[in-house]
């Protein structure tokens, strides 16, 4: 699958090296409600950084 943005190039680095297991780890062990916000900000990122599009 191709990035359609930094936010997915960054969600994939991180699962590539575990830091999204600790991060949601984290999150809850915090009681943060809605996790730790990866999807919002991968979302986020895409739509402000996208790749492709001039």
């Amino acid at each position: 699958m191709k990035d359609r943005g930094l936010g997915d190039t960054i969600a994939r680095a991180t699962k590539a090296t575990g830091i999204d297991k600790f991060a949601e780890q984290v999150a809850n062990g915090l009681n943060i409600p809605g996790g730790c916000g990866c999807k919002k900000r991968q979302a986020y990122l895409n739509k402000v950084v996208p790749y492709g599009k001039k």
